[in-house]
């Protein structure tokens, strides 16, 4: 599509205020149709916000991934979901907080069919819409799967823990269990699908959800060989096998990232497509894994199931040639429950009501953006904790009879200041918030 095609249909869908500010256009009746934009979202797992090289990674290598951060946007303050997968993903799917949402934890719970997702607003606005890779939303014959959440097409798979077994025996095709040839790594099937998706697709708008499950631990603990197929090109680095495997899986997506952005230009679709890359959570430490070797939680605080920085705080980029100014860092605050409203008005489409999400789409054009008064976590592992940021303040209650820890992002990013004990004006606030946010959950009590 030209980019003038384009940036007639951002005047109709995006607000008065971002088409004055940033295109500084004006729509005509006579102008034809546009075709609307495709959307991709590519989701890591376990990936910390330090293991890119756009973010300050050293070791490992990210050749493709920091490419896209020079070619788009690269924002500094986005949150995951939850500091685990599957309410992560839920809060992305459907635009809901944890306190909110349907799931709030890695219990086997499905998504209700109430619950209206991403895949299904922007199928009803007329995408075609695909799942390639982990699901973890819904088992076979619940309310939950793919295909009854707004996916046309689904390959890979729908339990998280079966997710994490990388050469496993079968996978999904939308309703249907496949076999896989043994020695087939997972995640080599998901980029194949993904591009063979793409070139099948590529005359209409689509959006394609690509969930990897890089760089989460292997199921296989123990068997540090079968993390990945190759430790190419860390084979000889003096480091711990784990390690090796841990980088050589990160370099292996970020190969095939480069190969996904290739096919767009290659197809003639590189920009009318808009890319979004981020990680569902911070960095673990499982299967042989160590955060500390790679310094992949950057300058923050935790990891994977803390509520502190380094367990929410991820990488977010997002790329849109003609569209999106290259080179931009932005540190606008967002979560993971703004995509769906983003994607909604990228679609020139509305999102449902009663929401927690806003749409971004001003603060990735480099426009005036409307912000949050505040953004709430709540997790259910080892207690029952709680997390709210407003503005540069950061609250942290580890469970219902621990004290609300107070932090000041804009000096202390690490949080190491607990600065509760001199501020109770914002205790109090933080815990107004902590119990208004959330509503009821039979199956997240919140005690």
């Amino acid at each position: 599509m030209p980019l003038m095609s384009r940036r007639h249909f951002l005047m109709s869908c995006a607000s008065a205020a971002v088409s004055s500010a940033v295109l500084g256009l004006s729509n005509t009746s006579n102008s034809p149709k546009p075709r609307k934009p495709n959307i991709i979202f590519i989701l890591a797992d376990d990936l910390g916000y330090g293991d890119l090289g756009c973010y300050g990674q050293r070791m490992i290598k990210t050749p493709y991934l920091d490419r896209m951060a020079r070619e788009g946007v690269r924002f500094t303050q986005c949150y995951a979901g939850s500091t685990v997968c599957a309410p992560s993903r839920c809060a992305l799917m459907v635009g809901q907080h944890t306190g909110h949402c349907t799931i709030r934890g890695n219990a086997l719970v499905p998504l209700r069919t109430d619950d209206i997702t991403v895949a299904q607003i922007l199928h009803d606005a007329g995408y075609t819409t695909a799942l390639i890779g982990k699901w973890g939303l819904g088992e076979p014959g619940t309310t939950g799967t793919p295909n009854k959440k707004g996916f046309d097409y689904f390959f890979g798979y729908l339990n998280q823990k079966h997710a994490h077994d990388y050469y496993t025996d079968h996978l999904w095709r939308n309703e249907e269990l496949v076999r896989i040839p043994p020695g087939t790594y997972s995640h080599d099937l998901f980029t194949k699908e993904a591009l063979e998706w793409i070139r099948a697709n590529a005359d209409r708008p689509f959006f394609l959800y690509l969930a990897y499950t890089i760089p989460h631990a292997n199921n296989e603990m123990g068997n540090e060989g079968m993390q990945v197929p190759s430790d190419y090109p860390y084979s000889n680095e003096p480091w711990p096998q784990p390690q090796k495997n841990h980088a050589a899986m990160i370099t292996r997506m970020d190969r095939d990232i480069g190969r996904l952005m290739n096919l767009l230009w290659e197809l003639g679709i590189d920009n009318d497509t808009v890319v979004f890359f981020s990680s569902d959570n911070g960095p673990h430490r499982e299967g042989g894994g160590d955060p500390n070797f790679f310094d992949s939680n950057g300058p923050l605080r935790g990891i994977k199931r803390d509520l502190y920085e380094g367990g929410i705080r991820v990488p977010m980029i997002v790329r849109w040639p003609g569209t999106v100014k290259a080179g931009r860092v932005s540190d606008q605050v967002w979560a993971f429950w703004d995509f769906l409203p983003t994607a909604a008005e990228i679609a020139g489409t509305k999102p449902p009501t009663g929401i927690d999400g806003i749409s971004m789409l001003p603060a990735i054009l480099g426009a005036k953006q409307k912000n949050h008064e505040y953004l709430y976590w709540e997790f259910h592992e080892r207690g029952f904790s709680q997390a709210v940021r407003f503005g540069d303040w950061k609250a942290v209650r580890l469970d219902k009879d621990k004290p609300i820890e107070i932090y000041d992002l804009k000096s202390d990013i690490g949080e190491t200041r607990d600065l509760a004990e001199n501020r109770p004006d914002l205790v109090r606030k933080a815990e107004q918030i902590m119990e208004s946010a959330r509503t009821p959950s039979e199956h997240w009590p919140g005690k």
